[in-house]
């Protein structure tokens, strides 16, 4: 048994870039930073940041081109994808990217929205805000893994 879950708190650092391919399926993509502080020997608060690729399909893509800024607070649900391309010159390049299964905004202004892959399912509607609860460690309850073998990548 293998398991390939993330769970991501972090803010955004680019307006997410949505493309429209064939019967309108839609992708965004943005970089989602996350960041980890602690104090050294010396007293010195020291911070570090990683930046985490992160990809939207068809309904939340959408959800995400609407309510998704630069700077937005996001929990997001996902899975880590490692693809493959070669570049211009001819050479293999990697790339990592978190497939998001769920995204939550959790910034704290009127209208927040939560997006999950069962909004494909819905057409399109997006689903009220769910609490998160005690715990950041579990997704929430509309949790679900999504077909990945109807991606168009």
């Amino acid at each position: 048994m293998s398991i390939n879950k993330v769970i991501l708190v972090g803010n955004v650092g680019k307006d997410p870039v949505v493309r429209y391919f064939d019967k309108g399926v839609a992708k965004a993509t943005f970089p989602l930073a996350t960041s980890e502080s602690y104090t050294n020997q010396q007293g010195e608060t020291i911070t570090t940041t990683e930046w985490h690729n992160i990809v939207l399909w068809r309904a939340m893509a959408e959800v995400a081109e609407k309510t998704v800024k630069k700077g937005s607070q996001l929990y997001i649900v996902g899975k880590i994808k490692t693809r493959s391309y070669v570049d211009k010159d001819g050479n293999n390049k990697y790339i990592t990217e978190i497939l998001a299964d769920t995204f939550l905004v959790l910034d704290k202004k009127p209208g927040a929205v939560s997006a999950t892959s069962t909004a494909d399912q819905n057409k399109g509607s997006i689903p009220e805000k769910e609490p998160l609860g005690q715990d950041l460690n579990d997704p929430p309850a509309s949790y679900q893994p999504t077909n990945e073998d109807d991606l168009p990548f």
